[in-house]
């Protein structure tokens, strides 16, 4: 029998860029709510002024019988701004600059990227489901 869940709640997640990983910040939230989490975005800073260049929206819950909460949902990735970036234009561009960029690329199999300049460059695979907000 399935167990139901008695207390769930709403947080966003925001990234921004990290020396080698994304620094993470959780806030909560009432709802899932894009307009709302890009207001709250403007309030996150991070290590060296590092500002958000994206968030996700996580719903945690838990049952009765649970003794902490867990992950029930995620949403897709919404990018504060940025320029998505596909292989081929990439390799038409011909910036030696690139030339890492464009072998991950090829090797991981990634057709897109995004680049953010939010506060420091920050640039990553673009998957499906992706979302580019204009702010």
């Amino acid at each position: 029998m399935k167990k139901k869940i008695s207390i769930k709640k709403h947080f966003v997640v925001f990234s921004s860029p990290g020396t080698l990983f994304s620094e993470e910040t959780i806030k909560e939230i009432a709802e899932w709510d894009t307009e709302k989490a890009i207001i709250m975005s403007k309030e996150i800073k991070e290590r060296y002024g590092a500002t958000p260049y994206g968030f996700c929206f996580i719903t945690r819950g838990r049952t009765g019988e649970d003794l902490d909460s867990k992950e029930i949902k995620r949403s897709n990735f919404y990018y504060l701004g940025g320029e998505i970036k596909t292989l081929k234009e990439l390799r038409k561009e011909n910036n030696p600059g690139d030339i890492i960029l464009i072998r991950n690329m090829e090797c991981n199999n990634w057709d897109k990227v995004i680049i953010n300049n939010n506060s420091w460059k920050w640039t990553q695979p673009f998957a499906k489901g992706d979302v580019l907000l204009n702010v």
